[in-house]
């Protein structure tokens, strides 16, 4: 094994002859990691901000069903355009490594690894390959964060009346014994008592 040395690509490591290589890559993909997930929280804060005011509008609405779903559509929609946003920083960084030839295909390769969806002609050159990987893991991240988002949204949303009446079946003793399965010592007393 060769010791840690310095060259002008950054550190490496060296395991295994060259196996495990640390240089640029995670120079430049952790700070971009942290600078997504600081925007990503920023941004699900402001949708929820946006959100909130629209549904204070129309929560009394006699069509308040429709309204919420198109609250929920709008909330989804900006949250896909600031999941663009990010893959957008990180193509930028792309093309300014020279890591891809042109922002097209930098914007493309970053959608492509952002969403973990991975299928596309491109690939980074040899020196930038790990940080596809690490804008993959970023990825998950975000999808984690909006998805709780949604979640959260979906939760303290909903309408009232739809979550009084899934409270009521859930503890309405009549309605759990009705659909209760019937065991097998029970539906044989029941049949021999016929």
């Amino acid at each position: 094994m060769r010791p840690a040395r310095w060259s002008r690509s950054g550190w490496e490591l060296a395991m295994n002859d060259g196996v495990l290589m640390w240089d640029g890559d995670w120079a430049w993909s952790l700070p971009l990691i942290v600078l997504n997930v600081m925007l990503h929280v920023a941004g699900l804060d402001l949708i929820n901000r946006t959100i909130l005011g629209v549904i204070v509008r129309v929560r009394n609405h006699r069509n308040f069903t429709l309204h919420f779903g198109l609250v929920i559509g709008l909330a989804t929609l900006l949250a896909t355009v600031l999941h663009a946003v990010e893959a957008g920083i990180w193509a930028i960084v792309y093309r300014a490594l020279g890591a891809l030839s042109d922002g097209k295909s930098a914007l493309l390769y970053s959608l492509n690894a952002i969403t973990t969806y991975g299928h596309s002609d491109l690939y980074l050159t040899p020196h930038w390959q790990l940080m596809g990987a690490l804008e993959a893991l970023n990825g998950m991240l975000l999808f984690g964060l909006t998805t709780a988002f949604l979640y959260g949204v979906l939760q303290r949303v909903w309408p009232t009346q739809w979550q009084a009446s899934i409270r009521s079946e859930e503890c309405d003793p009549a309605a759990i014994a009705e659909s209760a399965p019937i065991s097998a010592s029970a539906s044989v007393a029941a049949s021999s008592a016929r």
